[in-house]
């Protein structure tokens, strides 16, 4: 329970979900959500890390946590607090209600020992001051399949592509996923029921086209791959095929598999534009197009990372050079933050404390958070001014170290 100017925040109750969804959808200007959209949410929500905020009767606040698994350098899975849903009634703007849920949040992050929290956020310049800083980017591309061809690693040919039912196939496409999960920084373990969210097949974002479709890729006998993605037919002024394949997702084990499927969706008939609503900045795809610039290429800002406990953090990844720093961290929002910390690590592990020894790198968790999957390097943070180098050559050490050879990539909301 807590109050704020009259504001009363306390977690949510199963019979008041309904109301909470509508409030959420209302504040984002959504229209209301399927009920298999719904459902998706419902079996998905957590109660207990979710909160509702009161007026009265009136509820005007909204937030909630899943407890993930993230994939940090290095391979391990940490704790990471999921922060989604958040949003307050456009009646009750600039009264303290967001400040109160980010307070709640992090504390309750803290009690439960996870080092980390993550968000996507609707507008990024809320985040920051409550220490969450951009640590991966995705790339999104409108290919112009009509003129950009694919050059082909070898043993594509080996790769079998064939359609399947979604539903039918989803337990093979979890185990490629389950196997992916570990290779690259930012991406989450899938938790109970949220292998069902992959089939959600919302009729409003089909743009008046079939339901979703799904290929696999195998070799062997194995599946070693998929996408799922959507059609619609279209045709221009003189009568030509100009539809558009909308991919929604893409996995494969090995170079090959995801090169068969990029073929299979470059080549389906009557289409002629492949969207392409996200992948890693470091996407093998960039490299197989004959014509990068007719693929409109577009970087954009994905998650957003919060340390909880830098200590923890900092001792959970790797680092891809040895490094021994003292960072002077400043954390105005979690106190328990602030302070110096020495890192020592390398590529075997490494160690996060607490030292009196004198500072050789000065920035805030914010800046932390960027660099803690590897994709944001401390160097570019300096050129910014969010770090201090006190010790000359600790900034390059520090920055080399923090670095991922596979960029971050979160392959899906949340």
């Amino acid at each position: 329970m807590g109050t704020v100017h009259g504001t009363e925040l306390r977690p949510l109750r199963e019979d008041e979900w309904d109301g909470w969804c509508d409030a959420l959808y209302r504040a984002f200007g959504a229209g209301p959500a399927s009920g298999e959209e719904r459902e998706a949410e419902r079996a998905t929500t957590e109660f207990d890390r979710s909160l509702a905020a009161w007026d009265g009767d009136t509820l005007v606040g909204t937030a909630g946590a899943f407890s993930f698994r993230l994939t940090v350098p290095g391979g391990a899975l940490v704790p990471t607090a999921g922060v989604t849903m958040v949003s307050v009634a456009a009646t009750h703007r600039r009264r303290g209600v967001l400040t109160s849920i980010m307070r709640r949040q992090l504390d309750d992050f803290h009690k439960r020992g996870e080092p980390v929290a993550m968000l996507t956020a609707s507008e990024p310049a809320i985040y920051g001051r409550f220490g969450y800083g951009t640590a991966t980017f995705r790339i999104s591309a409108e290919i112009d399949t009509s003129r950009v061809t694919l050059a082909l690693p070898a043993g594509t040919d080996e790769v079998r592509v064939r359609s399947a039912a979604p539903a039918d196939v989803l337990d093979a496409c979890e185990a490629v996923y389950a196997a992916l999960v570990p290779r690259r920084p930012g991406m989450l373990a899938r938790q109970p029921n949220w292998e069902r969210v992959a089939l959600v097949d919302i009729e409003r974002h089909r743009d008046g086209g079939p339901p979703m479709q799904c290929v696999v890729a195998e070799r062997d006998g194995e599946i070693t791959g998929y996408a799922r993605f959507h059609t619609k037919g279209s045709w221009d002024a003189g009568g030509a095929p100009a539809g558009t394949v909308r991919l929604k997702d893409l996995a494969g084990l090995d170079t090959a598999t995801e090169a068969a499927l990029w073929r299979f969706l470059f080549g389906i008939d009557l289409m002629t534009t492949l969207s392409v609503p996200s992948r890693p900045v470091d996407d093998a795809l960039r490299y197989l197009v004959s014509d990068i610039r007719r693929c409109d290429p577009r970087l954009r800002d994905d998650a957003y990372v919060r340390l909880v406990d830098v200590g923890a953090a900092l001792s959970a990844r790797t680092y891809q050079a040895p490094v021994d720093v003292v960072f002077e961290v400043e954390d105005a929002f979690c106190p328990w933050n602030a302070g110096r910390w020495r890192l020592t690590g390398d590529a075997k592990g490494a160690s996060c404390e607490r030292t009196a020894d004198a500072a050789e790198l000065a920035l805030s968790v914010r800046e932390l958070g960027s660099a803690y999957l590897g994709g944001v390097s401390l160097l570019s943070l300096a050129a910014a001014g969010r770090v201090r180098e006190l010790r000359p050559g600790a900034l390059a050490e520090a920055s080399v170290a923090f670095g991922s050879p596979l960029a971050p990539w979160l392959p899906h909301g949340f």
